[in-house]
């Protein structure tokens, strides 16, 4: 365990002793712009993405009926046609299954203009993962800057990037292994929960690392300088990236918490009181995994209670 985080892993039981799941990095951006407006943006965030981790990092994907096949010129080829569809797109991208180190998914689909209100329903999303081993190797500052360039590239509702317990197999005894440590380590995050693309809308899915605030919830809560006068925790900052839109950043690193040594992280505290009235609340029509509607309850607001 480093000071800032634990290095967990955990292998499959069965099959040829995969990394079932593992904490890494998650980054996220939620649009509720319809497919065809966002399309090449998401085509420029996948260069971008393929330009930080090299070419060889994603070497697989899930083609028609979600079978995985291996990426070559070829299949490239259809990669990319099928993210830039008239209507709808859609990635998933990954490594060899083995480590859960990298992968980049997209799913967009044709959404009708809602009023920039904050809301729940559809949202177009992108998320990519990034080792911890990345982040130590080319630190927490190239880190940030990569969310940022990304950011600049989709015109996100919010999005963010912290810690995750990374894994394609978000199910069974994965899914008990990460119930049994999950509320130990606050600062961890379950990627998605299952399909919350479905449900979040223009509302905020938690407190992270990085936090990305979008017209809607940036106008809510009063603007940049209202943000700044709210959030006083050492180390942390508000930054405005345009007229509609911003970054809270909570601290140089990413950090995990341990409530088992009293580290509730109190930064990512203070923020989630001052997002409560945005935040997406995780309760019955949104059940993943094998969470109960109270784990559920108390996963989402492990920040406030």
């Amino acid at each position: 365990m480093t000071a800032r985080y634990p290095r967990l892993r955990a292998y499959t039981q069965h099959g040829h002793g995969w990394v079932s799941f593992r904490v890494g990095l998650s980054l996220c951006f939620y649009m509720s712009r319809p497919h065809e407006e966002i399309a090449s943006s998401v085509m420029r965030a996948l260069d971008v993405y393929l330009e930080a981790v090299g070419p060889k990092a994603l070497t697989q994907y899930s083609g028609y009926e979600d079978e995985t096949q291996t990426l070559d010129a070829a299949s490239w080829e259809w990669v990319r046609r099928n993210m830039s569809g008239p209507q709808v797109g859609s990635a998933r991208l990954r490594d060899d299954a083995t480590e859960q180190s990298y992968r980049f998914e997209y799913e967009g689909q044709d959404l009708r203009p809602e009023p920039d209100i904050l809301r729940t329903g559809p949202v177009n999303f992108v998320t990519l993962w990034l080792p911890t081993e990345y982040l130590e190797t080319h630190g927490p500052t190239r880190v940030r800057e990569l969310a940022l360039t990304l950011a600049s590239l989709l015109p996100f509702d919010s999005g963010h990037c912290g810690l995750s317990f990374n894994s394609g197999f978000l199910f069974g005894e994965t899914y008990q292994s990460i119930k049994k440590i999950c509320f130990r380590y606050p600062g961890i995050d379950i990627p998605m929960l299952g399909n919350l693309g479905s449900l979040l809308g223009t509302r905020i899915d938690g407190v992270h690392w990085l936090n990305f605030l979008g017209p809607v919830v940036l106008k809510s809560l009063g603007g940049v300088e209202a943000w700044r006068a709210q959030i006083s925790s050492p180390g942390a900052t508000v930054q405005e990236l345009d007229d509609s839109r911003a970054l809270v950043t909570l601290g140089e690193w990413p950090e995990a918490g341990d409530l088992e040594a009293g580290q509730d992280l109190p930064a990512y505290r203070e923020l989630a009181r001052v997002l409560e009235p945005c935040l997406f609340e995780l309760t019955g029509e949104y059940r993943p995994g094998e969470l109960s509607t109270q784990e559920l309850r108390r996963w989402g607001r492990r920040f406030l209670d």
